[in-house]
């Protein structure tokens, strides 16, 4: 199977869903008809394209304990350096921009609600102002599985689709 088929099969089969056991990729592998080192060289091309920012669960947050959207209104020169620090923090899963005055979205997850505000507490030190805390008051679950052809995916291999990405440490979080 060429790159561009492998990649068309590996996302519409996975994207909803990893298998659950030791080896997933080699799974996945057997599942494709494929070596394992080809899904990781596939995965891997994605990431260095940024077609890909991270491979890894969502999780039920009020199972797992607490989380909160926050935001802050970062000057456009600083935004780099402090997505990079925003990143760093532990309790932070990912983080985007925006544009808006409020310009540097995340994530803060946390045991409980007092570990999130720590976080926020923390994150305010390192940004030098307190970060706007949207908690959820309604989950809703939207399908975020696409529909994908093997056309447009050829263009993925082909490196000429980049996804933007704030800032390359912030992939993985």
């Amino acid at each position: 199977m060429d790159r561009a088929a492998l990649t068309c099969e590996l996302l519409k089969q996975f994207q909803k869903g990893v298998p659950i056991c030791a080896r997933p990729y080699a799974r996945m592998a057997h599942e494709l008809g494929v070596s394992e080192a080809e899904i990781l060289d596939c995965l891997a091309h994605l990431q260095d394209n940024q077609v890909l920012s991270r491979i890894g669960p969502v999780f039920e947050h009020r199972r797992a304990g607490s989380s909160t959207l926050a935001a802050l209104s970062i000057e456009p020169a600083q935004l780099s350096a402090i997505a990079a620090k925003v990143s760093a923090h532990p309790a932070v899963n990912h983080n985007y921009a925006r544009e808006h005055a409020y310009n540097l979205w995340f994530v803060v997850t946390g045991s409980d609600r007092a570990a999130v505000d720590q976080a926020l507490s923390e994150i305010a030190e390192l940004a030098e102002q307190r970060p706007l805390d949207l908690p959820m008051l309604q989950s809703f679950h939207i399908d975020l599985a696409f529909a994908l052809d093997h056309a447009a995916l050829s263009q993925l291999n082909a490196g000429s689709v980049h996804a933007p990405q704030l800032h390359p440490q912030a992939a993985g979080r």
